[in-house]
């Protein structure tokens, strides 16, 4: 049976080409993408697209844009075997990490790409990403199983989890990282599957999703020189109910007594407070040295491995369940999509 993928455009770089007259950047009509990219028929996939309208900069991306999203991939669900979703690169980390919490007992790839270039540049890296990132969602195991049921993003020959994405640079083809997880698949002359990288866990599963995401989390970044004002300026703010403190090394913070006062107080407030590093690679361990054992014992959590953009997300998703506060603390430290290392 000749598989079939949903291309779903929701803006981006890679939509765009260049009018022959005025040599201005706009967006190309995704229904004729066999025109515009007619290697695509030698896949013999049927290959459908949609598009947002009109498109979104991925500046813009907020939950009401992945609701939307989410709720494009529900209703197609039994009518594709795979999905594309083009998307800008700034926010896509923050997209694929929202995808998978929203996307439960996935099993069909849904894989982001886009390109640093638009795809009808000459040098463009989007055909290439777009190419691959098809390929990717129509392939299957010797059982007819999807090689990768998961949320990724493909970019530059490989295939990396999605919720364990940064965006690493705004002028190279390889703009995404995955520092602390392996590739699922790299592309050379073979398209070569990391099998024992990939998750399989909704199998036998019911499919659905969540949209119900509560935005009430802020991020602070620790740096030298910070301040009572500026910590308490973001702690303080009486809507939120989470915290994403973003720490030095392995979760290290200030001892200064002001500072640790501060966490305390939020902490007995009933705002959670998650301890994640800003290294790209390696983890938060509270117990190595002393400042990340004096920030433990206010009863701030550990996000092990965890990128800021999956430990937002993973807030959101949390909070938007209705879970009591003990509840949403035990669940973070829980691997539930692949976001973290359990050690």
């Amino acid at each position: 049976m000749k598989r079939s993928i949903l291309l779903i455009y929701t803006g981006g770089t890679i939509g765009m080409k260049q009018d022959s007259e005025t040599l201005a950047l706009v967006p190309f009509k995704f229904d004729q993408i066999l025109q515009e990219v007619p290697e695509l028929k030698k896949f013999g996939y049927r290959i459908d697209s949609v598009s947002f309208d009109p498109p979104v900069d991925s500046s813009e991306a907020d939950p009401v844009f992945w609701t939307k999203l989410a709720n494009i991939i529900q209703d197609s669900y039994s009518d594709y075997d795979g999905f594309v979703v083009l998307h800008g690169t700034d926010t896509m980390s923050y997209s694929a990490s929202a995808l998978s919490f929203m996307l439960e007992n996935l099993t069909k790839p849904v894989i982001f790409t886009g390109s640093q270039l638009p795809i009808g540049i000459l040098r463009t890296d989007g055909k290439e990403n777009l190419i691959s990132s098809i390929e990717i969602a129509a392939a299957t195991d010797s059982e007819g199983r999807a090689m990768v049921p998961e949320v990724c993003i493909y970019f530059e020959n490989r295939l990396y989890r999605g919720n364990r994405t940064i965006k690493y640079s705004a002028e190279n083809f390889s703009a995404f990282r995955s520092s602390n997880y392996p590739p699922l698949a790299e592309a050379g002359v073979h398209m070569k599957y990391n099998t024992s990288a990939v998750r399989t866990s909704g199998s036998g599963k019911e499919f659905r999703i969540h949209t119900n995401l509560d935005t009430g989390v802020a991020i602070l970044k620790i740096f030298p020189g910070i301040t009572p004002l500026v910590v308490k300026s973001v702690l303080g703010m009486k809507e939120i109910k989470a915290v994403i403190l973003e720490t030095y090394g392995s979760g290290n913070a200030p001892t200064a007594e002001w500072f640790i006062d501060i966490i305390d107080e939020t902490v007995k407030r009933d705002v959670i407070v998650v301890n994640v590093t800003q290294c790209q690679t390696g983890k938060v361990d509270m117990e190595a040295y002393s400042t990340g054992i004096l920030l433990k014992k206010t009863g701030v959590i550990s996000g092990h491995d965890i990128t800021t953009e999956a430990a937002l997300a993973k807030l959101f998703f949390l909070l938007g369940q209705g879970y009591d506060n003990q509840t949403v603390k035990r669940l973070f430290e829980v691997d539930l999509r692949g976001e973290i290392t359990n050690d």
